[in-house]
């Protein structure tokens, strides 16, 4: 079973509780050893979720909830692997995912099967999906595949590096753009500045987090802003009208997973910090 989330008015933000907040816009703990999490967000229609499989594999097909024969009828599909080695088979077809490898999916897969190597060290495949109006083939974009690309400053805290995994210069697709930011040694800040996607929603996956450790993810309209307080492998759910910009206790990285009108990546509204409210 899926949660739903429905996403909110942002007038609704201005009042809601930190409870209410994360009630909309987080998935907790979504990596539970043995268990397939996924959670609906009628945020344009995208699923997110967490599978860590250990002693069993875990599996994705059946396309009841989504009103579909199966799952992938009318979706394509992001698989990252957080975690220990492990293995994905699409119809019959296997692919080996080490540590930072993200596996493309395509629409018309009937069932897909999630295996760990080694159950005491498990995969963790975190996965966004999204509605699909073509077809392109299953793709494993490895991390050393990724395209970098180096943005910030250290003296402003935000140097980071940015690997663009399904992307149309490095794997085609339907609507879905994914990959993973790292900020550098010393720096706290991502995703300087805050900005808006108007055409496009995003969601973020923050891992390789301290036990200890938590990122404040800022949120909300610019001149009305909030925050969340993640923890090691919580989703965040950020809507068109939102910025979205953190910053951490200590060393993290984050997943960005996006879908829209468009898959111009650079098709965002910067926000002036000074302006912020």
């Amino acid at each position: 079973m899926m949660d739903v989330r429905y996403g909110g008015n942002p007038q609704d933000v201005m009042t809601s509780t930190s409870d209410r907040l994360r009630g909309d816009y987080m998935v907790e703990q979504a990596f539970t050893p043995g268990s397939l999490h996924m959670t609906y967000t009628h945020i344009d229609r995208m699923i997110v979720g967490g599978a860590c499989p250990t002693d069993a594999a875990l599996t994705i097909g059946d396309g009841a909830e989504l009103g579909t024969e199966y799952f992938f009828s009318a979706r394509e599909m992001g698989l990252a692997n957080l975690g220990g080695a492990g293995r994905v088979t699409i119809d019959g077809q296997r692919f080996d995912l080490a540590n930072r490898d993200i596996l493309y999916i395509g629409r018309g897969a009937q069932k897909l099967v999630m295996e760990s190597d080694d159950p005491a060290h498990p995969a963790w495949f975190y996965l966004n999906s999204v509605p699909a109006g073509a077809d392109h083939p299953h793709r494993l974009i490895t991390s050393a595949q990724a395209k970098r690309i180096v943005l910030g400053e250290a003296g402003k805290s935000n140097m980071r590096s940015l690997a663009m995994y399904i992307h149309p210069e490095v794997s085609p697709s339907c609507l879905l753009l994914m990959g993973i930011t790292d900020p550098a040694p010393g720096s706290v800040w991502n995703t300087m500045p805050p900005h808006l996607h108007e055409r496009r929603m995003e969601a973020y996956c923050y891992f390789d987090m301290g036990a200890e450790d938590r990122v404040m993810h800022f949120m909300g309209k610019p001149d009305q802003t909030r925050h969340l307080v993640i923890a090691n492998g919580d989703i965040v759910l950020s809507p068109a009208w939102s910025i979205h910009m953190g910053a951490g206790t200590g060393p993290y990285a984050f997943v960005w997973g996006m879908t829209g009108e468009n898959q111009a990546y650079t098709d965002f509204n910067p926000v002036p910090v000074s302006t912020l409210r």
